[in-house]
């Protein structure tokens, strides 16, 4: 059993780390900017230009999110849909584009599953012990990051290493008989830093058909997460690093049924997945530290089995292959340019595809006050030729307290290899003339920030247009081009530290995106937004409540599925220094809703756990 494994795993990292562990002084750092690595410049979030909501692991904490989908949805204009809890399938859609046209990485990689139809990426297996930050940079990022970013970018940082040997393990026990554990060890020094980390989850789960439609059978859940990141200095700032992040998971599911809500209803039907993804990449810089250099390979692997009634279904594989370089010129303090070059090598179905990409950024500071940013980049598709795409930013602060921002970029994502070789339903071959997708957006917002620090907020309008949407056809007998998706809307938030120990913030998004024919997009809610109220009194207790709403959505059989507003709590107690009480209480109100007709979710359900820091 997977949690076996992962509770042995922490007992004896738990064992090892609490007998060498020993103390090392630290540096304590005040960052007065926040650093946008998904950039690709480093700009602090005060000259990025465009839109970008950062997630943090003490945001994480804070908020009991055990998966990073709960995690990702906090971010003002994402919506999340899946189909189930405890393994379902979980998908994110920034700004109404569609979940496939959103790039996820993790730790620079791309991890969208190549084997998919649409090349999406499955939020649902993603545990986010491991997760440093989350970055979500919404509109099309293609100049950045080449094809998938249509909708914008999911960018997963993992933890890294602290100073001093040390580390954590954790257990906690809740409702659907769910355990979850783990542990952690890592030191830096001077030579180099490692962190190595095991994280296991089992659960009898839920029926991934909603119960009250009278489906009874509960869908169970394990996985065990295996984390290593480390990296050797060798000299002056030369660094050779990797990282590795592997899941493996297995998830019971239901069974297509003509006849019930969503046409789900309970079934024997296991899918089994084992997710990889890593890295090496060396770093260091020349000519006095003026030209700071990346060299990176990366790949990423995904391997999915299903299984029905004992008898094995449907499988699929597929894997990618990740060449980097980056160049980052300081030329003076007002202009920095950023360019460099990628190859992609991806493989699915027996085919593999290759994409090799040329990009070139330039930041110009005219002033204190002002950043612009423009890039441009060039990809060319084994099978589809070239795609150029742009991007221009600019942010002004003309105080401390206020940044005025813009942004305009176009994305691209290439037909998937699914979509390239599926053919059915009397037709003879592919669709030979199926072209890219490729998107325009701009968005403009503003920014501000009491001077003393107590209150935060913002405004973000978007404008989106995606043309050659891929859509799979009956009467072609595969994909095509033919829908058009139009999205506009806003994103609000806003926070206010009432106290020292008490903090209330809010964010809210409008979505209004409809398709070529005027239609409404389905799965996704014009309205939704978040409400918590955060406590952290001086003394050992913390918590929080997280109100979280989202409203009517349209089905894809015309129905319409209704709003849901749902309430979380945790808390934390500090017994001492190194041992903590944690628990949370989730769906507080015990509201039943689905996020996909005919799937259901869970009720009123509570946890409780412990950690250990040594």
């Amino acid at each position: 059993m997977f949690y076996k494994t992962a509770l042995l795993g922490a007992v004896s990292l738990s064992l090892v780390s609490s007998a060498l562990a020993q103390t090392a002084p630290t540096d304590e750092t005040t960052l007065d900017t926040v650093i946008i690595e998904g950039s690709r410049l480093n700009q602090a979030a005060t000259e990025v230009g465009s839109s970008v909501t950062i997630i943090t692991a003490e945001d994480i904490d804070e908020l009991g999110f055990d998966f990073a989908i709960d995690a990702v949805a906090a971010a003002p204009g994402v919506t999340v849909n899946s189909n189930g809890a405890f393994g379902g399938v979980a998908s994110v859609r920034i700004r109404g584009a569609s979940s496939e046209q959103t790039l996820v990485l993790i730790d620079g990689v791309a991890v969208n599953d190549t084997s998919s139809p649409g090349g999406g990426f499955n939020f649902a297996r993603l545990d986010t012990e491991n997760i440093e930050r989350i970055e979500v940079l919404k509109g099309p990022q293609s100049t950045l990051w080449g094809t998938d970013a249509i909708g914008g970018v999911v960018s997963i940082i993992t933890k890294r290493p602290e100073e001093g040997l040390g580390g954590s393990a954790f257990a906690e026990y809740g409702s659907f008989n769910t355990f979850r554990g783990g542990a952690s060890v890592g030191n830096a020094t001077e030579t180099g830093d490692f962190r190595l980390a095991i994280t296991g989850t089992s659960s009898d789960g839920i029926s991934k058909a909603d119960e009250n439609n009278g489906n009874t059978e509960d869908d169970a859940y394990e996985a065990l997460t295996l984390s290593a990141k480390g990296g050797l200095n060798l000299g002056g700032d030369l660094r050779l690093a990797a990282d590795v992040l592997w899941t493996d998971a297995e998830a019971e599911f239901d069974s297509f049924s003509g006849q019930a809500q969503g046409s789900v209803a309970d079934g024997d039907e296991v899918s089994e997945t084992e997710e990889l993804s890593a890295n090496v990449s060396l770093t260091g810089s020349l000519f006095d530290d003026r030209l700071e250099n990346l060299v990176l390979i990366g790949y990423s692997d995904i391997t999915r089995e299903n299984i029905s009634n004992g008898a094995p279904s449907f499988s699929a594989e597929g894997d990618r292959v990740l060449y980097r370089y980056q160049g980052t010129l300081n030329i003076n303090d007002q202009n920095t340019l950023a360019f460099g070059a990628e190859r992609e090598e991806t493989a699915a179905r027996g085919e593999d595809i290759s994409i090799d990409g040329l990009f070139a950024l330039y930041e110009f500071k005219p002033n204190e006050k002002v950043t612009l940013t423009g890039g441009l980049r060039m990809d060319d598709h084994e099978r589809f030729g070239s795609e150029t795409t742009g991007r221009v930013a600019a942010a002004y602060n003309p105080t401390d307290s206020l940044t005025l921002r813009a942004s305009w970029g176009q994305g691209f994502k290439a037909p998937t290899i699914f979509q390239t070789t599926f053919f059915c339903c009397g037709a003879t071959a592919p669709n030979a003339d199926l072209q890219a997708e490729t998107s325009e957006a701009f968005d403009i917002g503003l920014d501000w920030r009491s001077p003393d620090g107590k209150a935060e907020a913002g405004i973000t309008y978007f404008d989106q247009d995606t043309e050659n949407q891929i859509t799979f056809s009956f009467a072609v007998g595969g994909y095509e081009n033919i829908a058009e998706v139009a999205s506009q809307g806003v994103e609000l938030y806003g926070l206010y530290r009432l106290t020292d120990w008490l903090t209330v913030s809010a964010d809210y998004a409008y979505i209004d995106a409809e398709n070529g024919d005027g239609e409404p997009l389905v799965r996704l809610p014009e309205h939704s937004g978040d409400l918590t109220v955060s406590l952290d009194p001086d003394g050992p207790l913390s918590g929080a409540v997280l109100l979280r709403y989202n409203g009517e959505e349209q089905n894809t059989n015309g129905t319409t599925l209704d709003s849901w507003t749902r309430v979380d709590v945790t808390g934390s107690y500090d017994l001492n220094e190194s041992v903590e009480l944690f628990g949370r209480i989730e769906n507080l109100f015990d509201e039943e809703y689905q996020q996909i007709l005919g799937y259901g979710t869970p009720d009123l359900s509570g946890y409780l756990g412990i950690r250990l820091r040594y």
